[in-house]
Order: structure tokens, then C-alpha cells, then sequence
């Protein structure tokens, strides 16, 4: 395998994010059109990911459950603004066998309506909530074009569903999920994310407040990288879902959603990846370190992998009869965060040679001294990966005081822009049309400094735009 075989992320980022995903062998294309086959190493990502986040959920008090994956066309239409959002990708199933079906059904592209058909069998009382639950499954949605991890007809994911006595305690546990996803994505991915509300124009389909997390890729492409979405109870009404309070009174729950996706995997892809492929954050790499034995050592391999097994540290090797170089460049594609260069000679030195995957930097250590320093070398490349992500996004980030400005930024600069806006949909609209440049989310923590950049009037509030993918 040669380095050469990946296209430079600086010549073409497209063509080099998808030469990574298949040279890392991440995935292979289908031939169900606009669907991917995650390979071994890809599935094991995903693995990673969904055993942290599940943990994470379940410490919350969360609850695993699974719904179905068809849901009748009666049902999606409880909730009208809900389904106008997700028609335009629906997909349906109109017969059962030979069988013309008497209603079609939609093949799920999310499940608040299968939740809430549920909820309204088991909430009767006060007494039954809150209910806080998640489903890892598949969903579809007929996307029109698809990119491997970023854009796909089936996607693998999770989606949480709560249901609550008060708005308020709804909205603690929006807020709260959503923040359990940016620790996730900050202390595992090694990814810094702008968190914040979604305006109104791009909020989901029935919901009352979107929270969304954005992560900047190396081009300067916002990625939506999780969601967290407070209902009020729109859905709960539309639903008829009633409880008996501790007064006696009838009252309606409150509802949340929130999920992430495979697309986590394309952002770790497009935030760390090198020009020699993919560069996996310790925390989440299936396998810390990769082996590579060099000449006949292979007592010492033995020793090694009984000591790396007592710390815990996963490892695979690569005792393949390719040559040492391939074998090198193979394991700094697949992204190993550290590689163990096993070679006779040094080993006549009682020495090891370690490789960093983030930096390349090759480090000699006593043999008997590898766990210790492995164990403390993943920890440096956790933090020096997020620390190097944050501050190439910051560097990326302008502030645009007038429209004129705002224009020559984005016809100039990748990145991210801020702005003074007043908070109409008008202004918002004009800024896509004229620069293709969408609003990612508010700024509530800073204050307004000045009028709204497009109309001049007086601004409400800072916002993010940029382009994304």
C-alpha cells in the first residue's frame, strides 16, 4: 500500500475523503443504490462509539427498547408539520407479498410517532413518568445524494424518546442529553463542537426548540454532528396522551427527542484524517495499537502481548508475510493510534520503537517499559488531537460587521461567521441565496454589538453560518 494511492486533502477534499473511506477499508459501495456495506473496521467504530454513549444513557436512567420499522400511514399523519418535514424523503412499502397493501406503510425515517402511539397505551398516571427511552436501530430516508458515513438512504443511529409530568422537567432532560453528547464528542472524539438553538427555519419538523452540536471540518464545512429537540406537547396532544396528575386533573406529558448517527464516524474522518489516511482518536479506536513484528521475535512478542493484555490495552498484530513498509503504511491508514515497530535489532537492545499515528513521531523505549509508556502516550494523543482540532476551527471562525463583508468572507474563507441578526427569516433566507451559507445556530452567550449585517435594523441576537454538509 502506497501513501501516494490517497488524493491530497488540499487538492481535492472531496475525492480524499472518499479515497480514505475505502482505502481504510471502512466501507464498500452497494449495489443497493445509495446505501454502504460498513466493513469490519467501520462497524468496530461504530461499536466503540455505541457501547461509551450507551453507558452514558443508561447512567441517566435511560432504558433500551425497539420499535418497529414500519409505521402506517395513518399514524405518520397524526402530526401534520411532523410529516410535511420528512415526505420529501419518505420511502414506502405498498405491498406485502403478493399482496397490494390496503394502507402504505413508511419504512421509519424517525420514530416519534411510534413512540407516542406507545406512550399513550402505558401513561396513565403521574405515577408512569418519566419515561426515558432509546432505541439503536436503522432508519431510512431517500436521500438524493449520499456520501459513505455523511449521507446515506439507511443509516444506522439511536434516538432517544422521553416523556415528562412538567415542561420544565422536558426541558432539563433536552438540555441534559444534549450535553451528555458533547461530552461524548469532546472527550471521546477529540472534537470541539459550537453547541446551540437552532432558529426557527431549520429547527425539526414539530418540535418546539432544536439544540444542535457543529463541528467544523478541516475544509471548513459545518458537520450537524447530534440534536437534541424539545416537543412541548404538540405530539402528546395530536396523540391524545393523558395522565392523571397528583391534583386529579387530566394533564398532557411533555416530550424530547435526540440522536446521533454513523455520521459521527465521517466527522472523525474529516477532522483528524491525514493525508495518509485515517488518524483515530485513542478513547474510540477499537485497537490502541497495532504490532508489527520485524525478523524471527517471537518469545517477545509473546511477552508483549501477555503484558499489553494485563493493562487492558486492545492490540492487534500484523504477522502477515507483506514487508515491513507495506505493513506501515497499512496501519497509518487504518489510523491505529500507536504502532509497535517489534524489529530483532532492537530488541538485541532490549529497545522497542513506538510510532505516534497523530504526529508520526517514532519514540524509543526500554521493552520491559511499553504498557507504561503506551498507556501515557494514548492520553497526550487524546488531548494534542482535540487541542490541534480547536485550534485549527478557531482559526477558522470570523466575525462579519456588514453584509459587504460578510459576502467577501464567504467568497473568500472557509470557516465559520458570525453576525449581528435580527432574527427574521427574510434576512436569513437572503444570506443563503446570495452566499449559499446557512445558519448553523445562535449565539445566546454573547451579546449583540450592533444592527442585524443583511437589513441594518436592530439585531436580536448573534448567530453562526456557514456551509455544511
Amino acid at each position: 500500500m502506497e501513501v501516494k494511492e490517497i488524493t491530497n486533502r488540499d487538492v481535492d477534499f472531496a475525492k480524499w475523503y472518499t479515497d480514505v473511506c475505502k482505502k481504510a477499508d471502512l466501507v464498500d459501495y452497494s449495489t443497493v443504490k445509495g446505501s454502504m456495506i460498513i466493513r469490519p473496521l467501520g462497524y468496530a467504530i461504530w461499536e466503540s462509539m455505541q457501547s461509551v454513549l450507551d453507558k452514558m444513557f443508561k447512567e441517566t436512567g435511560h432504558e433500551n427498547v425497539q420499535m418497529p420499522m414500519f409505521i402506517p400511514e395513518s399514524l405518520l399523519n397524526v402530526e401534520k408539520e411532523h410529516v410535511e418535514g420528512f415526505a420529501p424523503e419518505a420511502a414506502w412499502v405498498t405491498y406485502g407479498g403478493s399482496e397490494k397493501l390496503e394502507e402504505r406503510m413508511c419504512v421509519r425515517p424517525t420514530s416519534e410517532v411510534l413512540f407516542c402511539d406507545h406512550y399513550k397505551k402505558i401513561i396513565k398516571t403521574y405515577r408512569d413518568l418519566p419515561k426515558l427511552y432509546n432505541q439503536w436501530c436503522t432508519i431510512v430516508r431517500w436521500e438524493k445524494t449520499t456520501r459513505p458515513f455523511l449521507r446515506s438512504r439507511e443509516i444506522l443511529w439511536q434516538e432517544g424518546h422521553t416523556m415528562h409530568r412538567t415542561a420544565e422537567e422536558a426541558t432539563e432532560e433536552t438540555l441534559r442529553m444534549f450535553n451528555v453528547y458533547k461530552t461524548f464528542q469532546e472527550d471521546y472524539l477529540a472534537i470541539p463542537v459550537i453547541t446551540g438553538k437552532k432558529t426557527e427555519k431549520e429547527k425539526f419538523a414539530g418540535a418546539e426548540a432544536t439544540y444542535t452540536l457543529e463541528a467544523m471540518m478541516y475544509d471548513g464545512y459545518a458537520l450537524q454532528n447530534g440534536t437534541s429537540h424539545y416537543f412541548g406537547n404538540h405530539f402528546a396532544e395530536a396523540f391524545g396522551i393523558r395522565f392523571t396528575d397528583a391534583d386529579n386533573t387530566l394533564k398532557t406529558p411533555y416530550q424530547t427527542s435526540w440522536g446521533v448517527s454513523t455520521r459521527m464516524i465521517g466527522a472523525i474522518i474529516m477532522v483528524h484524517g491525514d493525508d495518509r489516511g485515517l488518524v483515530l482518536p485513542p478513547k474510540i479506536a477499537p485497537f490502541k495499537v497495532m504490532i508489527i513484528p520485524i525478523g524471527d521475535v517471537a518469545d517477545k512478542l509473546e511477552i508483549l502481548k501477555e503484558e499489553l493484555n494485563k493493562e487492558e490495552i486492545s492490540f492487534k498484530v500484523d504477522d502477515s508475510n507483506k514487508t515491513p513498509g507495506f505493513k506501515f503504511a497499512e496501519a497509518e491508514v487504518k489510523g491505529y493510534p500507536i504502532r509497535i515497530e517489534l524489529g530483532k535489532r532492537d530488541l538485541e537492545e532490549d529497545k522497542v520503537t513506538l510510532v505516534r499515528r497523530d504526529t508520526l513521531e517514532k519514540i524509543t523505549v526500554p521493552f520491559n517499559e511499553v504498557p507504561k509508556k503506551i498507556t501515557e502516550l494514548l492520553e497526550v494523543i487524546q488531548k494534542d488531537m482535540y487541542e490541534k482540532a480547536k485550534a485549527r476551527r478557531n482559526s477558522m471562525i470570523y466575525t462579519a460587521s456588514n453584509y459587504d463583508e460578510l459576502k467577501e468572507i464567504a467568497a473568500t474563507k472557509p470557516g465559520f461567521i458570525k453576525i449581528n441578526w435580527c432574527g427574521d427569516v427574510a434576512c436569513e433566507n437572503k444570506i443563503k441565496d446570495d452566499t449559499t451559507l446557512k445558519s448553523r445556530c445562535l449565539i445566546e452567550d454573547e451579546q449583540v454589538d450592533g444592527p442585524c449585517v443583511v437589513c441594518g435594523k436592530k439585531a436580536v441576537t448573534k448567530l453562526y453560518i456557514g456551509k455544511q454538509y
